[in-house]
């Protein structure tokens, strides 16, 4: 069971999206790409299916990184963080309309890369949360992500066995991992935002399935 997150690189230069993949791989993440325009970014995303992608402004062909983000919004409703060269206001107005959880500017370090994904992913998970918490569905292929020291896992529903109380924490349990959250069961047990887990006990609920 892979639980790795994985991240898409959208990126028209070669050398960069080359630099971008080995970084994403030693600060422990999968890689999906790299894809350099509008139609290279759909196939990826349609094919390998990343949990957060990296866009930037700047592509080949005559589509941008905001028509790509227009239609990760519109189609896939993972996060992306745009990457970018230009602080303009032009651009910045441009890349604002499509609302982007994250904004890297170019040139960044590691920390910076790392600490934006994390950030991206809390943020999604937040979104997440008070979507199911007030009837909405803000799922993605049924995946819940969930930090755990100072990375978050990609978790599927059907891994999870059950889920335990803990006092402010919550133990989330797979076959191969225990990952522990601040939480109450409720309030987690509302955000996945599915029928499948019940709650037994105060402390406990399983999946059925």
């Amino acid at each position: 069971m892979n639980n790795k997150v994985k991240i898409g690189v959208i990126e028209d230069e070669a050398i960069i999206a080359e630099l971008i993949c080995i970084t994403l791989s030693k600060l422990g993440y999968d890689v999906a790409g790299p894809a350099n325009s509008y139609k290279t970014a759909i196939k990826m995303l349609e094919t390998e299916e990343p949990d957060l992608v990296l866009v930037d402004i700047q592509l080949l062909g005559g589509k941008s990184g905001i028509e790509v983000a227009e239609t990760i919004n519109n189609q896939f409703k993972i996060p992306f963080i745009f990457l970018t060269a230009y602080t303009d206001k032009d651009t910045l107005e441009k890349a604002k309309k499509v609302n982007p959880p994250a904004y890297l500017v170019k040139p960044f370090n590691n920390e910076e890369l790392f600490c934006a994904i994390e950030i991206c992913l809390s943020n999604y998970n937040t979104a997440r949360n008070e979507r199911a918490s007030t009837g909405g569905n803000y799922l993605v292929n049924d995946t819940v992500f969930i930090k755990d020291g100072y990375h978050f896992y990609k978790i599927k529903y059907d891994d999870i066995y059950y889920i335990e109380s803990d006092h402010v924490y919550v133990n989330v349990f797979t076959a191969s991992k225990k990952l522990t959250i601040r939480s109450s069961l409720g309030n987690f047990i509302a955000s996945l935002n599915n029928e499948n887990f019940l709650r037994l006990h105060r402390s406990y609920a399983v999946n059925t399935q």
